[in-house]
């Protein structure tokens, strides 16, 4: 399966690529790392690319790593589109006081607009 993972500056972000690249080694998919711009995020794009390298060279995991400009939600899209991917993976939802998922505006941008498979990571 040929794997899209996009990451942000979260911790969550961090978290689906550690689940993403599990999976990847147990079960041989071609993974793609999409490093995504958000300024207010808690790491730069620059950390994340650093860190995404890092965790794959850990795990003796070949990737590739690309740096999306603009908006975080359209640019994945976009990438996901112009790529042969089989399911893109992102990290995203909290829960409410009363139990129900809350997303916010770029996770539900993808999984209202992705053309493939989405899976989401909480």
């Amino acid at each position: 399966m040929n794997v899209l993972v996009g990451l942000g500056g979260s911790d969550e972000s961090i978290k689906t690529l550690r689940q993403t690249i599990e999976r990847t080694k147990s079960v041989g998919d071609d993974l793609t790392v999409a490093v995504l711009e958000k300024p207010e995020a808690k790491r730069s794009q620059a950390e994340m690319y650093d860190r995404a390298a890092e965790l794959l060279s850990e795990a003796d995991v070949d990737a590739e790593i690309v740096t999306l400009e603009g908006d975080p939600g359209s640019a994945l899209v976009d990438y996901a589109e112009q790529g042969e991917f089989d399911q893109l993976v992102i990290g995203g939802g909290t829960l409410s006081p009363m139990g129900k998922i809350q997303l916010g505006p770029i996770t539900e941008f993808v999984l209202l607009n992705a053309p493939t498979t989405v899976k989401l990571v909480r």
